[in-house]
Order: structure tokens, then sequence, then C-alpha cells
């Protein structure tokens, strides 16, 4: 399973809401978005970092975003000119952050010629060096009039793909998220689309309420889990009526109640360290900052001290949850007498329904 409902592209963030990161994230709450993607760089730099004080503009908004319970991805545009020192810095603002996933944006460079190598040079290290973050491609919406970039090495290590659906000059988003959709499944590998939408103007075009919600229902209709639109920006300073669109549409839709990651959720909850201990296989492995756990026995005992000791009478809630048929990534949030957690990010290993493996990381405050 993929992100759910609708996210928001930031670019700048000086020029988003005055910078103020407490109104960015009531703004995206007032919104009903699930999850904001920030530019966090640009070729092999850091960006959004204020270039007369040195200030890391990123980190307050990450935070106040995670306090109202919305995901955080960041995204990157790529050249390819030095593609290791790209990945690089990827890999570094995507842990520093701790953020919930991680777009590519390649676009024209990435068409010259020599790129193939450049991307697997970029995919091996970015992939590497970033494990167990979900990532995703964000280029251009129909192949077939870019043949020349190198799309089955990127999506060869990506798990989402999310491509630019820009129906600029138009008004036709059902149709050409449709062919979007139709022109990928025959590149191999195939992933999930979460495509993104455009709101921006382009001389005397731009999108119109009415657009946005046919991509959204065509989308939803296609079986996408999400949606997501370029730029925060354009949408609040001078194109309110679609951003007001977006932010009324209600996306609706749940994580199913039996996955296995909501069940673990609901386990916390109910305070049942039996219960949580039977989601796991007889010899699976739970690893925390502090220590490695195995087999159910063990796990029981540690659930046990964790929701009655340390974090008694607590309510946790998930505040993103992405996933495929053998691994569950999700992030959620804790609060109780005697502390609260907002930075949990935790990565199951599955099979046969069961958790083999189980990577838990959180600080309570």
């Amino acid at each position: 399973m993929a992100v759910k409902g609708k996210g928001m592209m930031i670019w700048q963030i000086a020029r988003v809401e005055n910078g103020n990161a407490e109104q960015i994230a009531t703004v995206a709450k007032n919104a009903g978005y699930s999850y904001v993607l920030i530019k966090v760089a640009e070729a092999t730099g850091p960006y959004n970092v204020d270039k007369s004080t040195g200030v890391d503009l990123v980190p307050d908004v990450v935070s106040a975003l995670r306090a109202k319970g919305i995901g955080v991805w960041g995204w990157h545009y790529v050249y390819g000119y030095n593609p290791a020192g790209e990945a690089a810095i990827a890999v570094k603002r995507t842990k520093e952050f701790n953020l919930d996933g991680y777009v590519i944006d390649a676009e024209a460079e990435y068409k010259l010629d020599g790129r193939q190598a450049a991307a697997e040079t970029y995919m091996n290290a970015l992939r590497s060096g970033l494990p167990n973050t979900p990532i995703a491609l964000c280029s251009y919406r129909f192949p077939t009039y870019h043949p020349e970039l190198p799309w089955s090495t990127f999506l060869n290590k990506c798990d989402y793909n999310m491509p630019q659906v820009y129906w600029q000059g138009a008004h036709n988003p059902g149709a050409q998220l449709e062919r979007t959709l139709n022109e990928f499944k025959n590149i191999s590998p195939y992933r999930p689309i979460m495509p993104t939408g455009p709101m921006y103007k382009a001389g005397d075009w731009e999108p119109t309420p009415a657009d946005v919600i046919e991509f959204m229902d065509k989308a939803q209709e296609l079986g996408m889990s999400s949606v997501n639109y370029f730029e925060w920006y354009y949408g609040r300073t001078i194109m309110k009526p679609v951003w007001n669109a977006i932010s009324n549409y209600d996306w609706g839709g749940a994580p199913d109640p039996g996955d296995i990651a909501v069940q673990y959720i609901n386990g916390l909850n109910a305070r049942n360290a039996p219960l949580l201990a039977n989601l796991y296989h007889d010899r699976g492995v739970h690893i925390t900052a502090e220590k490695t756990i195995q087999g159910k026995p063990a796990i029981q005992d540690w659930f046990l001290d964790f929701i009655v000791t340390r974090m008694p009478a607590a309510q946790f809630t998930m505040t993103n949850l992405t996933g495929d048929e053998t691994t569950r990534h999700f992030n959620w949030q804790a609060t109780s007498s005697s502390g609260k957690i907002i930075d949990g990010n935790d990565t199951l290993g599955l099979h046969n329904g069961k958790i083999v493996y189980h990577y838990s990381y959180f600080t309570i405050s």
C-alpha cells in the first residue's frame, strides 16, 4: 500500500506562509493534507537553507508538521553530473530529518547522453544509503515523449512512481492521468502511481477548481491511493480557488483495519502485550536503539515494560503507512502521562503474514 490522501509540495519555504513553520503546519492540517513534500536538496547541495544566515529552514517545518500528524517527504532536483555526490546529499538530508520518504525529481538533464550510467551510480548509492526509506521517481507524465530518460534504471530501485501529470494548456486531467497510467504499465518495473498535479500558472493557462476535482476523482477511480500538487506558494497566493477546491475535497478512506501495521497500533492502544507478541513469527526479531530481542516471549516482555512502565495509558496514532506484500513502513506518535513520542518510525518485514523483523525508532520526551 502507498501513502493515502492528499499531499502538497513546498519549493521555497521562505515564501510559504512567510516561512512560519507553525503556520505551515496549521494550514496543511486545515487543508486535510496527509503529507507534505519539501525540497531538501538541489544537485549536490542542501536546499531551503537561508543564504544570508546559513539557517536551515527544513527542521522546524518537519517538526511542526509531525506534531500535527502530517507525514513529511523530501524532494530533490537531480542533474546527473555528479551522481555519487547527489546520492550522498540525498542520504544525508533524509537521515538528518528522519523523513518518511524521498522523491527524485529527474528531468531534462537525465535525457543527455551517458545518463544511463549516471542513473545506475546514483540509484545504487541512494538505495544502499536508504535501504528502508520509501523512494519515488517524480518525472514526466508520458514516457513515450521522453524515451531517452533511463526509466527502468530509476524505477528498479524505487517503491513508487510520482509522474508530473501537468495538463498544461488543456483541461482534460482525467484523460491525461489515464494515459499516464497506461504508458507506465508498458515500462518494467511497474511501480504504484501517486501522481503530481499542477498548481501553477503558465501564461494565460491555469488549472481550474473543476480540473483538480476531476483529477482526484479519476485517481481514485483508477485505484491510486494518493495525489499531490506542485506547488504551495502558487496556490496560497495567486490560485486560492484551486487551493480551496483541493482543501475541501474529501479523499476519504483509511488503512485496512486488518492490516498488520494497524493491528500493531491497535494492540498498543489496547495495552495487550500477548496480542502484540502474536503478530510476530516464533523466531521474530525486534530491534530498537537500545537492544535486539528475539522470540515471542522476549518480545512480549518488552511490550509489557513499554506499555505499562514507560508509556502508561498512552494513546498511539499512526501518521503515515506505506508498504507492499512483504514490508510495512509507518510513522506514529504517542502521548502518555509520562511523556510523548512524535518521531516513531518503524519498518516491518513480513513472511506468511507474521513479522520476522521489526526495526523501531523513537524518542520519549
